[in-house]
């Protein structure tokens, strides 16, 4: 993990238990230094703990408790830790045994979720691929990141999480770049069909997809691909990790922000044209 983390949430959570670790030293009278020479550690650990450069591990936790007379906190402290290391997840991590773990990792959230809010500025939303399309991103997402080949386990996972659109009880408002339509992901055939199951979800009932015009005049910029789940979680995707948003303050803003694509983007008639035109251009 990185020692400065993209997310502010991530970076708040681990300043959190800094802080928390420093008022510890300072109730039981003595100073991070101090308390690294009495756990033999070389004194800049503690100062890194403290600044919250580097996240503590386990036991770092349960000798820094002890230390300070605190050990009742070791528990809390450990899975205030956990948390703030999850907000940040690099792909290397997750992909390890390959995709179909990632897949299927994500369906208790949304079982759970009954609001999505989703916006692509690179991909069509994994809940509207087709399984030529998925199947040949997943693949590329394989070479690139070099993890075990799953990827027919992973379309199957992927596809079967993706049915919840074709279910009651849930509403998806879905957004996307026109340059999605024309990123060539798969063959042309490949893309015919994904473009072809677009059209079709323009009709599915708890489906609002909208797609902003590259001509669009906007309030707010291609943004990396995220996702609002119920409005109180946010997972975006970077090239290389997966970031979770739950602070509310940044969860407001990814709302603002998606409100406000919403309103450049085209719907009904207008995003279906859109389509249309990709489709004719594949010839």
């Amino acid at each position: 993990m990185p020692s400065v983390m993209p997310s502010s949430s991530a970076r708040a959570a681990r300043k959190e238990v800094a802080d928390r670790l420093r008022e510890l030293c300072r109730d039981a009278g003595f100073n991070g230094r101090e308390l690294a020479l009495r756990a033999g550690w070389h004194p800049s650990k503690s100062s890194r703990i403290i600044n919250a450069l580097t996240s503590p591990s386990d036991e770092d936790i349960r000798t820094w408790c002890r230390l300070c007379g605190a050990e009742e906190q070791s528990v809390d402290l450990i899975a205030a830790t956990r948390s703030a290391a999850s907000m940040y997840v690099e792909w290397r991590r997750l992909q390890r045994t390959g995709l179909t773990r990632l897949q299927n990792s994500y369906v208790p959230l949304f079982e759970r979720t009954r609001v999505f809010r989703v916006y692509s500025s690179s991909l069509v939303p994994g809940l509207l691929q087709s399984r030529g399309y998925a199947t040949a991103l997943l693949s590329a997402i394989t070479r690139f990141h070099g993890t075990p080949d799953d990827v027919a386990d992973a379309v199957d996972a992927r596809l079967a999480r993706s049915r919840i659109v074709r279910e009651g009880g849930r509403r998806f408002a879905l957004l996307m770049e026109e340059s999605v339509l024309r990123h060539r992901i798969g063959d042309a055939g490949v893309m015919r069909r994904q473009l072809e199951d677009l059209l079709a979800a323009t009709a599915l009932p708890a489906v609002s997809l909208g797609i902003v015009p590259a001509g669009a005049e906007r309030e707010v910029w291609p943004l990396e691909t995220f996702s609002v789940y119920d409005g109180e979680q946010v997972e975006v995707e970077t090239l290389t990790a997966s970031l979770t948003v739950t602070r509310p303050r940044e969860i407001a803003h990814y709302l603002d922000a998606f409100e406000k694509l919403s309103g450049a983007a085209v719907y009904g008639d207008r995003a279906r044209a859109l389509i249309g035109s990709a489709l004719a251009a594949l010839g």
